[in-house]
């Protein structure tokens, strides 16, 4: 099977042994000194039992993403415990935006990571480090150039989004500092998804624990201490995650000699960065796809007051806790295939799909169970015991959305699929099916209808079936050609 993945071999690659001023025998043992150093601190996922690497690779992922939430909420909670519900709401209304931004980053990072978990399985490591190179000069201009855009544009984004007149300085005062540290952003996220495009989903998820720590107490500082409210807030997200790229970089330079470049940072290649580009904006648009869906539906709840805004301020972040481990497994699923395409082993990949369908009910069905019954607890959390409004609001939400929650692991299982066959246009048209069904739900049911707080959960609802709609017939048809190949093989 032909890599799909991978371009022309470069000559001259240290790590595959073939610098021309060695002899044959002495570059193939420097190849696979290197080689054996690389396997230290990665992981080849195309041998060994299937089950165990998924679940080994998930568990750090969803870990990581968890301490990420928590050190997202912990902005909610503290603000909303000790600044009130207007700060809470303000909040709330920066946080689509400023996720957006981070989201389109990462989507980058993510299509770039699938280009690097190919050329990892196929072993062509000179183009896995023009890969590197390439990628992160490009995105620390794009994330330099982007901030600044940001920061002057901070008001006009607001205005956009209905924001009302009385949060929307402090809004705009907690985006413009998140937006001063978006370059450290890019930087954790490029060797976030470089580490696990390598098989190591561990070492992220230990940053991140730090970040996580260092994030509440900072906020605890600068909000309950210092009493800089919103702003002190926003202070210590960007402060925590400067130090988690820190920290990231040490380690790299340490213990991940792959990722040890030297001069080779300075490789620049344009053919490289245009291909990076084709994989990356596809991956970028289906994360941003998802954000502008929930900015559109935050455009209808912004009218409906300040408690409506809170409560849907909490309710994300719940969604986010609930959802974000259906992503890790599906994202765990992808860097599985892509591997294992490089490597042209596809009855693999098909066994490793249909474990990851596994792993994903098993998950859905505990967490469901658990925002059920722990709903009011949870909204607890967010707001004091004065604001019973919010509180009710979110708890008829929680309710019935985690009824729902079987289906975004259907659709986040096929995205994985999809995603590790390279095909990320599927993944990108089914996400904007999802968001337009989305916003036009809660549109009709909230702002046409005047329904309840609750119907923005069958909004949810029916942007995962318009979604699922898309792509299991898609998914069927390339079941049957890959069922194919590997027969023909």
């Amino acid at each position: 099977m032909k890599d799909e993945g991978s371009g022309a071999k470069a000559p001259g690659s240290f790590l595959r042994g073939n610098l021309i001023s060695l002899s044959g025998r002495n570059s193939a043992i420097i190849g696979l000194f290197a080689n054996e150093r690389n396997k230290e601190m990665t992981t080849d996922m195309t041998e060994g039992k299937i089950i165990p690497q998924l679940t080994a690779f998930t568990i750090p992922l969803v870990l990581g993403n968890l301490f990420q939430l928590t050190y997202n909420a912990a902005d909610s909670v503290i603000v909303g415990k000790f600044v009130g519900d207007e700060a809470l709401a303000a909040v709330g209304t920066a946080g689509p935006v400023m996720n957006m931004i981070i989201l389109f980053i990462s989507g980058m990072c993510m299509g770039a990571g699938i280009l690097m978990s190919t050329q990892y399985g196929a072993k062509k490591y000179d183009q896995l480090e023009r890969q590197i190179s390439t990628t992160m000069l490009g995105g620390l201009v794009f994330s330099a150039v982007v901030a600044l855009l940001l920061i002057v544009l901070a008001y006009p984004l607001l205005g956009l989004l209905q924001v009302p007149d009385d949060i929307v300085h402090s809004a705009a005062v907690y985006l413009r500092i998140i937006f001063v540290g978006l370059i450290f952003t890019f930087i954790y996220n490029f060797f976030s998804n470089t580490l696990r495009a390598l098989g190591d989903s561990r070492v992220p998820l230990y940053f991140l624990i730090i970040s996580a720590f260092l994030n509440i107490v900072l906020d605890l500082l600068f909000v309950v201490v210092i009493r800089w409210g919103v702003a002190g807030s926003a202070v210590a997200t960007m402060l925590s995650e400067a130090l988690c790229c820190l920290f990231c970089l040490i380690y790299i330079k340490k213990k991940v000699p792959l990722l040890c470049l030297g001069k080779k940072w300075r490789v620049f290649d344009a053919s490289i960065l245009w291909r990076t580009f084709t994989y990356g904006i596809t991956s970028a648009l289906q994360q941003m796809c998802i954000q502008l869906g929930k900015i559109c539906v935050q455009t209808i709840v912004n009218v409906q007051g300040v408690a409506f805004i809170a409560a849907y301020t909490a309710i994300n972040r719940v969604d986010d806790f609930a959802l974000t481990p259906q992503g890790n497994i599906s994202h765990a699923a992808t860097t599985f295939m892509a591997q294992n395409r490089g490597a042209g082993k596809i009855s693999r990949m098909k066994r490793g799909f249909l474990d990851s369908i596994l792993l994903q009910i098993i998950y859905s069905a505990a967490v469901s169970v658990a925002v059920f019954v722990l709903a009011r607890p949870i909204m607890q959390l967010f707001v004091s015991d004065g604001s019973e409004e919010v509180i009710t609001l979110g708890i008829s939400y929680l309710k019935l959305i985690a009824l729902m929650y079987l289906m975004p692991a259907a659709t986040n299982v096929i995205q994985g699929f999809f995603r590790g066959m390279g095909d990320l246009k599927v993944t990108l048209i089914s996400t904007i099916l999802n968001f337009t069904a989305r916003f036009l739900s809660a549109w009709l049911m909230i702002h046409v209808m005047g329904g309840a707080f609750s119907c923005l959960a069958w909004a949810n609802f029916f942007g995962w079936i318009a979604m699922f709609a898309f792509e299991l017939p898609m998914m069927v048809m390339r079941w049957k050609k890959m069922s194919a190949t590997s027969i023909q093989r």
